[in-house]
């Protein structure tokens, strides 16, 4: 099987019935779903699996919400140089193309990803790389897109190494898909094309639903494990998909038996089209609240929003410290536990 990249292939498997709006849902983002991820999908449940739900097109994308943007993290506000976006002193993301393995349906990024989406000509990329050479505070380089990991061996080797090169970048980090949803492609090649000779290096895979972390994935997992990359994982908090607290504990846990350690919890962002993935940010800190009395520390992501307009991310997760007025010390706090008691704490201790 190859990767289905059209409502004819969808159809063809069986995982979609043609209708119009399904049409024009299919026309505003790129479709690609790779033969491991149809495996795993449920053809019995299709309305509410949590692969199906991540890939293939539904007519809810042609519902746009008044508040949803074309760029929700204000990517292009922030981008000084062509792939380049500095939103934080002392880091910037580099996106060398815009090409993924697969095209998750809530993405950030829909309205740039895709076949045929622009990739950095190497003029671009040593522009690229001269702005970050000509800003000494930049201490870590994130590789994204699109998905960094679709670079043939020897394009991700000289990025690499181009950035190795920079005495003060000392942190590479890549975002990547690919080890979950094509982990075939993580060959020993591609492990040593990653690896700079002074730089860190840390690789952050992005995975929602432990059905995703299937015999394949895990072995692809333990390959970039085994050569000293340590990885991190991200997850978007998604309705329908892994908005439950057994859910996100069976991930959580997956992620961390798999030698990965989970980093962020990404509140949904505003991006046109995908109002039926959103959940409130109450009900993230609710779960949030579960899993920290059900969950390792080891197992416990950083539930964060992305501030629209490219203000950079916040950690927005529930309270556990307050004031105690009712006590006889005014400067007494109020700490909540994870399994939701309270007990006062001295204040100024």
């Amino acid at each position: 099987m190859q990767t289905l990249r059209t409502l004819e292939d969808l159809e063809r498997e069986g995982l979609v019935t043609a209708e119009p709006r399904l049409a024009e849902a299919a026309r505003s983002m790129a479709i690609a779903v790779t033969p491991e991820m149809v495996r795993l999908i449920d053809r019995g449940d299709l309305a509410n699996d949590p692969i199906a739900r991540q890939f293939v097109p539904s007519v809810h994308e042609t519902e746009i919400a008044p508040e949803e943007l074309a760029d929700p993290i204000g990517d292009e506000v922030r981008s000084p140089v062509k792939g380049i976006v500095h939103r934080y002193p002392d880091r910037v993301l580099l996106k060398p193309l815009h090409v993924c393995p697969v095209y998750c349906r809530f993405c950030f990024r829909r309205e740039k990803v895709g076949p045929g989406g622009e990739a950095l000509s190497p003029a671009e990329i040593e522009a690229a790389l001269a702005y970050i050479r000509a800003h000494p505070d930049i201490w870590e380089v994130i590789l994204t897109g699109g998905d960094p990991l679709m670079l043939s061996e020897r394009r991700l080797a000289e990025l690499v190494a181009a950035l190795d090169a920079i005495p003060h970048v000392a942190v590479v980090r890549v975002h990547s898909r690919v080890p979950i949803v094509d982990p075939g492609r993580i060959t020993d090649a591609l492990v040593a094309a990653l690896k700079p000779g002074r730089a860190g290096l840390w690789l952050a895979v992005h995975c929602n639903h432990a059905r995703e972390l299937n015999v394949e994935t895990r072995a692809a997992l333990a390959r970039l494990a085994d050569a000293g990359i340590p990885l991190m994982g991200q997850t978007v908090l998604l309705a329908g998909i892994n908005d439950d607290a057994d859910t996100l504990s069976e991930l959580m846990r997956a992620l961390v038996t798999a030698r990965v350690k989970p980093y962020y919890l990404h509140h949904p962002d505003l991006v046109r089209g995908t109002g039926h993935f959103r959940v409130s940010i109450e009900r993230g800190q609710a779960l949030m609240k579960e899993l920290r009395g059900r969950l390792s520390g080891l197992a416990q992501p950083t539930y964060v929003l992305d501030v629209p307009g490219g203000h950079g991310k916040v950690p927005i997760g529930p309270r556990y410290l307050g004031e105690d007025r009712l006590g006889d010390d005014p400067d007494a706090l109020l700490i909540e536990d994870a399994f939701g008691g309270r007990h006062r704490y001295p204040g100024g201790v």
